[in-house]
């Protein structure tokens, strides 16, 4: 039987089912110890890159801005791209900052996280194609194409990374 394309998240958190002392009360599980600050997380491999991206985005978001625009409608459309995937990046740092996925159970974070990279790389990249296409040598038109451009690769990264794409193909023969 042959099973399709399946996906795994590698660096997805999990949290403690282990009862602590709040157990019982009506309190979240997690220990007092804990509290709703994730110390560690500002400092993992998906945090960095998180902050490298929203730092990219503004940049290219703030180039672009300030330049003298040629074609409004293909730098709106860049400006409301950087600016939103910013916004929304920025809401997934601090849900796991703040470990609001143990709060908001009813959201499947991995899924809505990686629906979001997938939609937003992909505007980014046609928002970055396009600005640097209608660019005509100006020079913070430019910068903030290419800021695009690097802020798609870090989101391509980030994909790349957290999610584990594996084609997994069993046998059709029974077994003897």
């Amino acid at each position: 039987m042959s099973h399709g394309a399946g996906l795994v998240r590698t660096t997805c958190s999990s949290s403690s089912n282990a009862p602590g002392p709040w157990a019982g009360t009506g309190q979240s599980s997690a220990s007092p110890s804990e509290g709703m600050l994730d110390p560690d997380y500002p400092c993992t491999r998906t945090a960095l890159l998180k902050v490298a991206q929203m730092v990219a985005l503004l940049i290219a978001f703030t180039c672009v801005r300030t330049a003298v625009w040629t074609d409004y409608s293909a730098y709106s459309f860049f400006e409301v791209v950087t600016i939103c995937d910013l916004i929304m990046i920025l809401a997934f740092y601090l849900v796991h900052l703040f470990r609001l996925y143990r709060v908001l159970t009813c959201i499947n974070w991995s899924l809505s996280e990686l629906l979001h990279y997938l939609i937003g790389t992909l505007l980014l990249l046609i928002a970055s194609i396009v600005a640097a296409s209608k660019s005509y040598n100006v020079g913070g038109l430019m910068a903030g194409a290419i800021f695009g451009f690097v802020a798609t690769t870090l989101c391509l990264m980030n994909i790349w990374l957290s999610y584990k794409i594996s084609c997994v193909t069993q046998s059709t023969d029974a077994a003897v």
